[in-house]
């Protein structure tokens, strides 16, 4: 489970819409991103770059896995260990039981 953010989403979607209509007034983004941070009190220059970075592939401009892609991979991998467990439940179950009926009745 991710941890919450101290950003709000309203601030990240401001500061990723800032640095696109600023960066034609720096020579580089990263220019432009340290301009941004500093003025909207972000931490640091290279937290914003990741949300630019995350919207950039989530917008599929950019290679990588899109923040759906890894939410639905890390329900899956939950998933997968749940039934993990749930089989080394069964397979200790039906071993017993079967220990159970090679037993000799008791009269």
């Amino acid at each position: 489970m991710a941890r919450p953010s101290k950003y709000s989403e309203e601030l990240r979607d401001r500061a990723v819409r800032m640095v696109a209509e600023v960066r034609p007034d720096y020579p580089s983004q990263w220019a432009a991103i340290c301009a941004v941070s500093s003025k909207l009190g972000i931490g640091t220059p290279e937290t914003l770059r990741t949300w630019i970075r995350r919207r950039e592939v989530d917008a599929g401009s950019r290679p990588g896995v899109t923040t759906e892609q890894a939410a639905e991979v890390a329900r899956l991998k939950r998933e997968v260990a749940e039934l993990r467990r749930a089989n080394e439940i069964l397979k200790a179950a039906a071993t017993f039981f079967a220990a159970e009926l090679d037993r000799p009745a008791k009269r």
